[in-house]
């Protein structure tokens, strides 16, 4: 039920449409009574030999060759109930098609509208989620989720929650009528419902288990389609298609599985509930010949009775499967709300300082650091820095030392253990998010590029940006040139990742997008690894003039972009080994020099000249 009330409240601020809904279910559901109740006059004075009247006459047969006449099919003799019964039938066929049009259309968009609410909920607090998140979920599992969990959610909240008001209405209907004509007789034919009902609800609630399950197979499906396709090239530079087959089949010999248990589990009840109503017609029928017999009950009464219980039956047996697809969706929900619920890490609480701009320094105060997926891992230990406001620091050192980990907790990607990060002062913790990060302009090593035009990607995150202001920050970035050689220049999709251009093409097209933020801060992740020596020359010139009264955060490799930075932290283990300028550095002989002379030795570059940045 918790699950179900969040659900429906999702649906709340669209009650208009459910309230009109209702009544308009509610109209056409009294008219499928209202047809039941018209077998009655139907069979008493339609079709009864022995009512008085004319008969009424038809076309002539041009095979009998003579006038025929109705009662010549069915002794009709009573022309005026004949006439209102037919306009009642007119009247209640168009009524209850107008209102269950109506009532469908309406509880539809009530439905799909709160389960696009519901959906972009989900989808905006996934986002808000820290990088640890997304370490512990995948993209497939979380796509899974996002997509096919809320459509079960939509097929439930719209499709079937209308078929259940139609039908529960239409249910309600046929019960009246039935309970009209012979209490007693209903009494006994409607005792079978708990028969139903019973194994009805135990059923369910092994569907909302078996749903859970489907959906789990479901998102390990996507999981292993997006890592594969993703990775199409890994797969066939190592000739792993029969292993991604395999790997995609027995995933989807799992799902079918559990598709083909929840299917046996639904149809269930159908049959159960047609057993049951054989019973009853069979007991019915026994006790109404003699009924009849005896003057006790006409024709028309129980033809009513019984069209109306066997009328009744139908709807009943729809909402024992509406009631299936319900557990199915609350199955599905599950999993929704667990991302809904799951904690944020990195919290911005009301009330949080914003900062206008930057203009004294980054503090790193005995800061700490754990990846929350891994305790026992890799971690930074009393790390303790500033970075002065205008000034170059590279961070250096071997792979994993954790240099981007480290500047990765600058913008809050992550929230430190122990110690702070100050901005000026101000805790990064309590400043609000969008003024710390719209300080920070990111380049980083893994360039990711939108599946859209050349354009928006560099202007990506901003609105209406003048053309020029694009097209400088790409000449800037030495990409203008490249981007005008293609097909439609500036407007050029570029493919899933911007796999349509070279590595250095993508790289060239992210410095143009942190150049356009014009922050005051830079991270510069490993930011020219993917030029050549020639454009890297180029780029390292244009940076120096961008860098100019900002503060940049250099991570790097290759030692000979951080040379004249002002200051160099060598990082190993994630704890700070050394710090200093270059030349302090080579002069003590210790894990910098190494790294330099491993580099520039066997080059003959040791004693090369500095290279700008």
């Amino acid at each position: 039920m918790k699950e179900l009330t969040r659900l429906l409240g999702y649906a709340r601020r669209y009650w208009p449409h459910l309230l009109a809904s209702t009544v308009l279910m509610a109209i056409a559901g009294a008219a499928q009574g209202t047809m039941a109740l018209l077998t009655k006059p139907i069979f008493d004075k339609v079709l009864n030999p022995n009512a008085s009247g004319g008969a009424i006459p038809l076309l002539p047969h041009p095979i009998f060759h003579h006038q025929l006449y109705l009662e010549d099919f069915v002794p009709l003799h009573n022309r005026t109930v004949w006439t209102l019964v037919g306009f009642a039938i007119v009247m209640v066929f168009l009524v209850k098609g107008i209102c269950d049009y109506v009532g469908n259309y309406l509880i539809s968009y009530a439905g799909y509208s709160a389960v696009s609410d519901l959906r972009t909920a989900v989808f905006e607090k996934v986002l808000r989620h820290g990088a640890s998140f997304f370490e512990l979920h995948s993209t497939g599992q979380l796509m899974s989720s996002i997509m096919n969990d809320v459509d079960r959610v939509q097929l439930a909240t719209s499709q079937m929650l209308a078929d259940f008001l139609r039908q529960s209405f239409s249910a309600l209907a046929f019960g009246f009528v039935v309970l009209s004509s012979d209490w007693r007789l209903a009494l006994v034919s409607l005792t079978v419902l708990p028969f139903v009902l019973l194994p009805t609800r135990l059923i369910g609630r092994r569907i909302r288990r078996t749903s859970r399950g489907t959906q789990d197979r479901q998102a390990e499906l996507s999981q292993i389609l997006q890592e594969t396709l993703s990775g199409h090239m890994v797969v066939k530079a190592f000739g792993a298609e029969t292993y991604e087959g395999d790997r995609f089949r027995e995933a989807s010999r799992r799902l079918l599985k559990s598709n083909l248990r929840y299917t046996l589990q639904q149809a269930i009840s159908s049959p159960l509930i047609e057993l049951f109503g054989a019973v009853t017609i069979v007991g019915l029928l026994t006790y109404a010949v003699t009924q009849i017999k005896a003057g006790a009950m006409t024709a028309g009464d129980f033809t009513a009775f019984v069209t109306a219980l066997l009328l009744l039956y139908e709807p009943v047996k729809r909402l024992v499967g509406i009631h299936n697809i319900f557990e199915q969706a609350l199955g599905a929900s599950q999993k929704v709300f667990d991302h809904l619920n799951h904690v944020e890490e990195i919290v911005e609480r009301p009330g949080m300082r914003k900062l206008d701009g930057f203009a004294r320094e980054i503090v790193f105060d005995d800061v700490c650091f754990r990846y929350p997926g891994a305790p026992s891992g890799f971690q930074l230990q009393g790390i303790t820095f500033a970075v002065k406001a205008g000034r170059v620091v590279a961070l250096v050192g071997p792979s994993g030392a954790g240099k981007t980990t480290l500047a990765n907790l600058v913008p809050r990607f992550y929230d430190v253990a122990g110690g702070a990060i100050t901005v000026d002062g101000h805790d990064v913790r309590e400043l609000s998010l969008d003024s710390l990060r719209s300080l920070i302009g990111i380049v980083a090593q893994d360039t990711f590029l939108f599946n859209d035009t050349v354009a928006r990607n560099i202007a990506y995150g901003k609105q209406n940006v003048p053309h020029h202001a694009i097209r400088q920050a790409a000449e800037t970035a030495l990409a203008d040139e490249f981007i005008r050689r293609l097909p439609n220049g500036y407007d050029t999709v570029i493919g899933d990742r911007g796999l349509t251009l070279s590595g250095g093409q993508r790289q060239r097209i992210a410095i143009a997008r942190a150049l356009l933020k014009d922050a005051p801060v830079l991270i510069l992740d490993e930011a020219t690894s993917h030029l050549d020596a020639e454009s890297e020359m180029l780029v390292q010139q244009a940076f120096a003039n961008l860098m100019e009264h900002r503060t940049v955060i250099v991570i790097a490799h290759r030692l000979s972009t951080i040379r004249r930075a002002d200051k160099i932290v060598v990082l190993d283990k994630g704890r700070i080994r050394e710090i200093g300028t270059h030349q302090e550095l080579i002069g003590r002989g210790g894990i910098y020099r190494r790294l330099h002379e491993l580099q520039f030795v066997d080059a003959g570059l040791a004693a090369g000249p500095a290279v700008d940045l």
